[in-house]
């Protein structure tokens, strides 16, 4: 009975019964499988020619793609997939470049001839090429069918530090660029010492009001983080205070222009006490000097005992 009010619910379908021994029904889910099966046991069923020869290809073409992303080397077959096509990156555009060279920038990519333009990925460039030393800022575009423009924005070097025997360029606001290589920025003003790079540029602006003094500063020399030392061409060292450069500047100005004190043969001008000026004698001066009050006081000696 039962199998019969089922039978009577639906129209029954060709492709045989859909029943069991003992009259069960089989599950929804199951009956269309049986009724494939049972259609291609019949012959019902017509499989065209190559199909499993096409299946097997299919199989293992899915079987080969699998593997090879599981290895890593999805990216790579399609980088070469898409070169043979016509898409490889056979010309790169470079703007805004005046420390960075172009062959550090194809190393930086790893572009040898053979990347694809659509295997390369714009952000990632775009990241990589941000961690080379002069580069700030950088766009990519990628123009299709072979082109990468690239542009860039630099950073400005404006002062050289010397941190104990190192050697390194660095921005206004002191942060370092890069190891110092050759003389080409030889003529940017050098700071040295210790917490030099944060201060310099404050520092080195203060100076502009004094620009004759100011042109024979070889060095601005950082003393316990504290206060500046300048090492001037001739080798005289200008010690100055901690606080009020101005007025020690401005005396040293002074002094300058009435007595042309760095041209003397001096060693130091010592200006970190407001009331007094302290001046040291070059070792040779010191000598000389030595020498002469030495033959003054003989001279004297002598006048004492004629008289």
């Amino acid at each position: 009975m039962f199998a019969l009010s089922v039978r009577q619910k639906g129209r029954a379908r060709s492709g045989g019964p859909v029943e069991t021994e003992g009259g069960r029904v089989l599950p929804r889910p199951l009956r269309r499988a049986v009724r494939l099966l049972v259609s291609l046991v019949t012959g019902r069923v017509h499989i065209p020619r190559h199909a499993g020869t096409v299946s097997a290809v299919l199989f293992l073409g899915a079987t080969g793609f699998y593997g090879m992303s599981l290895g890593g080397h999805g990216q790579d077959v399609a980088q070469a997939s898409t070169t043979a096509m016509g898409f490889a990156i056979e010309d790169v555009r470079v703007s805004g470049n005046h420390q960075t060279s172009e062959i550090d920038i194809l190393e930086q990519l790893g572009l040898d001839g053979t990347t694809s333009l659509m295997a390369l990925d714009a952000e990632e460039a775009r990241r990589q090429l941000a961690e080379l030393p002069w580069v700030r800022d950088v766009t990519v575009r990628k123009v299709y069918p072979g082109t990468v423009e690239i542009a860039l924005q630099e950073r400005e070097a404006f002062a050289i530090w010397q941190h104990g025997s190192d050697l390194s360029l660095i921005e206004k606001n002191g942060s370092v660029i890069a190891p110092l290589r050759d003389n080409k920025f030889s003529t940017l003003p050098l700071f040295v010492g210790r917490d030099a790079e944060t201060a310099a540029a404050d520092f080195s602006a203060e100076f502009d009001n004094w620009p004759d003094i100011k042109a024979q500063v070889q060095a601005y020399v950082r003393v316990a983080g504290r206060r500046w030392n300048l090492l001037l061409d001739s080798g005289i060292v200008v010690k100055l205070p901690e606080h009020n450069v101005a007025r020690a500047m401005d005396l040293l100005a002074r002094l300058e222009a009435e007595q042309a004190i760095l041209e003397r043969d001096i060693a130091a001008v010592d200006l970190r006490l407001e009331d007094r000026t302290t001046i040291r004698l070059s070792e040779g001066a010191f000598e000389r000097r030595a020498a002469a009050v030495e033959k003054r006081t003989k001279e004297l000696k002598r006048a004492a005992k004629k008289t």
